[in-house]
């Protein structure tokens, strides 16, 4: 099996998030495939899980912190965002618990933040170089469709605005502009209202290939429903463009 380059003590202390709600077998898969990449500094998320799938990570030696219920994904990110702050990260590591995401390529996302070319990278399945396999069809229309209205809202041109491959600096957390606490982002809204803001107020952001492997259907591939989960998704695009919120 390949495996990823060394992360580069350049690019500072490197923290790998992965969120898991029921994900079964595919959490453990995931975590191992982290740890067997090289990164060693890896928090999961645990929304409120109550199909032990967790349990069978704790072996692993990774750090876990579990919610009594289930809180939504943006809820989960605010928790590892401030574990990252408190304890003195660099740079957070966003990816699914689902086994989309290759941990091969987290090098990729961290070699421009490295290199001093950027802030925020977004990975992207739709560059040269990346790809999908597995998708549904009405996924991807909808991961089409959202990055024509984010680029018109942002100004600003991107290839994907709703995939949770990335990695940015600590810093920008610390920016006052951006609000990441509100209430209001505790879903789905929190991963494009940090890219938006992140683009809108100058912070060097840039896109990188990488690939997203669905599971086979009978393992579940996604907890978004199809109509409130993308409303969730998009209403930052809307509220933030319209400048109902900020």
């Amino acid at each position: 099996m390949s495996q990823a380059p060394p992360i580069s003590p350049a690019v500072g202390k490197v923290l790998v998030c992965t969120f898991a709600f029921n994900e079964g077998e595919k959490i453990s898969s995931t975590v191992q495939r982290i740890l067997a990449a090289g990164s060693r500094d890896v928090l999961v998320l645990d929304d409120g899980s109550t199909d032990g799938s967790i349990e069978t990570i704790r072996p692993l030696g990774v750090q876990i912190i579990s919610s009594g219920s289930n809180l939504g994904i943006g809820a989960m990110m605010k928790r590892a965002f401030q574990y990252a702050i408190d304890h003195a990260y660099d740079v957070i590591v966003i990816m699914a618990g689902n086994n989309k995401d290759d941990p091969l390529e987290i090098p990729r996302l961290l070699e421009p933040i490295e290199a001093g070319r950027a802030d925020f990278v977004q990975g992207s399945r739709y560059l040269h170089g990346g790809g999908h396999r597995g998708m549904p069809v009405y996924r991807q229309l909808a991961t089409r469709l959202h990055p024509l209205l984010f680029s018109l809202a942002a100004r600003k041109w991107v290839t994907e605005s709703t995939n949770g491959f990335r990695a940015f600096r600590t810093s920008i957390l610390a920016d006052p502009r951006i609000n990441w606490r509100q209430d209001w982002l505790d879903k789905y809204e929190l991963e494009p209202y940090l890219l938006f803001m992140t683009i809108r107020l100058g912070f060097r952001h840039t896109e990188v290939p990488v690939t997203k492997i669905y599971p086979a259907k009978k393992l579940g591939y996604t907890k978004m429903k199809p109509l409130t989960g993308w409303w969730s998704i998009l209403r930052p695009v809307v509220f933030l463009g319209l400048g109902i919120r900020r």
